[in-house]
């Protein structure tokens, strides 16, 4: 209720223009009290005249089915739930009412668990709702205490409910927050949370250094890579730092959307000696079915596969301007780039084909590559509301299961410019402003056996 109001506090005092919705998720753990709580925030909503979207999950059924804790299938699907929100109202940005405390009681809990520096940063004020996603989560309260949140709501005559189940001392979370903390501060240090906070802030400045350390030295370890597989030089590896090391297998391993919360220390360390081992076809198993194989001088990253497929797997590098052969689909990409006084006036409004696409070359960030799709891979297809997942715009397209096996996406620096045959990424559709243009075509290549050749 705090972030709500203080959001509609911008906008109406401080000329902001924030376009605002309300979303609220139902876990259906608290009968009676769980459908008060969604009645209330409809009820705060529809007094702030802002429009509002209450969802209800069963997370009960949910933690079951995956082999959770409630905690953590209430969170993974919370953040579901506002990701495809955000998708259906045209939104990039979740704000959500996490405060400092919230922060020094993860950090604690972090630690408790054994947590490596990675997880001693707390929450972050800003991330990616999930891998490769472009909504972000945003946490405007994060600098201020509950005690200054409360302040503010009783000043300002706001009302809110408490969550009942938060009085509880199970689970852990709420030990913390309950009785461990307020002990540590009678018995310790009183202002314990300030210190756990400041803890993270310098553990996120140093993950910040490894970040852009690894982002730098990641692409140079790449030997190959598909939507399947990817093969590190593990040699170049063993060169680096143990603790840029870890970054880099991190970065590896997420990029094929594992979920990061089930990686442990344990796992990374197993990864960095299976690297560093001289011997040759040993692995190793990590959470969600990735297999890492040390073979001689590579270390190869693999996701299970129920049967091969045809895809284009490799990254090929796309000549602008110029000819680019896709070997795997029997294609040619010709690229070329006019002024738009010197293009065919209209060519971008009215295509031949669905090989056939224009784009601004301004809003196109090369170098260009065209590889196959990957896990997570999102988009916002030209024309749409919002951006979506790539394997959900293909299903709804309704095409073939093997198809999508074997789509090409044409991608710049920021992400995929074109899926070929399909559709054009909003971000750099032609505009009125437009100055030069870039002219994709793609068709397909004349195969010996289709001419009677041998």
């Amino acid at each position: 209720m705090a972030l709500l109001h203080g959001l509609v506090a911008l906008n109406n005092g401080a000329g902001y223009s924030l376009t605002l919705h309300v979303a609220h998720v139902n876990h259906q753990l608290r009968p009676n009290e769980a459908e008060k709580d969604a009645a209330f925030v409809q009820a705060a909503a529809d007094d702030l005249g802002i429009g509002c979207t209450v969802v209800e999950r069963d997370v009960g059924a949910r933690a079951a089915e995956l082999g959770k804790s409630i905690e953590e299938a209430a969170r993974v699907e919370r953040y579901h739930v506002l990701e495809r929100i955000c998708i259906q109202v045209g939104s990039d940005v979740a704000a959500v009412g996490h405060h400092r405390d919230d922060n020094a009681e993860t950090i604690l809990h972090r630690v408790l668990r054994g947590t490596g520096l990675r997880g001693l940063r707390g929450i972050p004020a800003k991330r990616s709702i999930s891998p490769l996603s472009d909504v972000h989560v945003v946490r405007p309260l994060l600098g201020h205490s509950r005690r200054e949140i409360l302040g503010y709501l009783s000043d300002e005559g706001i009302p809110y409910r408490e969550d009942q189940s938060n009085a509880s001392n199970e689970p852990m979370r709420n030990r913390i927050r309950n009785v461990i903390l307020p002990q540590l501060e009678q018995d310790v240090n009183p202002q314990v949370r300030d210190a756990l906070v400041r803890l993270g802030e310098q553990a996120g400045w140093v993950e910040e250094y490894l970040f852009e350390t690894a982002q730098r030295a990641f692409e140079t370890l790449i030997i190959s890579r598909n939507d399947q597989m990817l093969t590190l030089n593990a040699a170049a590896l063993g060169k680096k730092s143990r603790i840029v090391q870890t970054e880099l297998i991190r970065r590896a391993i997420v990029s094929f959307d594992v979920g990061q919360q089930d990686l442990t220390f344990a796992h990374m360390r197993a990864v960095l000696d299976l690297a560093s081992d001289p011997s040759s076809g040993k692995r190793i198993q990590l959470p969600g079915g990735m297999l890492v194989t040390k073979l001689y001088d590579r270390l190869v990253l693999s996701m299970p596969t129920e049967e091969p497929r045809e895809t284009i797997a490799s990254e090929i590098a796309v000549h602008v301007p110029g000819r680019t052969n896709l070997p795997v689909r029997r294609m040619e990409l010709i690229c070329e780039v006019k002024p738009v006084g010197r293009a065919p006036q209209g060519d971008w409004r009215s295509k031949q084909s669905r090989m056939d696409e224009w784009a601004d070359f301004e809003q196109v960030h090369v170098p260009l590559i065209i590889r196959g799709r990957r896990s997570g891979d999102r988009f916002w297809p030209l024309g749409a509301p919002g951006s979506k997942r790539l394997s959900e715009f293909l299903i709804d397209a309704k095409v073939d299961p093997d198809e999508r096996d074997r789509v090409a996406v044409l991608c710049d620096q920021l992400g995929p410019v074109w899926v070929i045959g399909h559709r054009l990424d909003d971000r750099v559709r032609i505009r009125s402003v437009t100055r030069t243009v870039l002219h994709m075509r793609a068709r397909q290549l004349e195969d010996e056996r289709d001419r009677g050749g041998a």
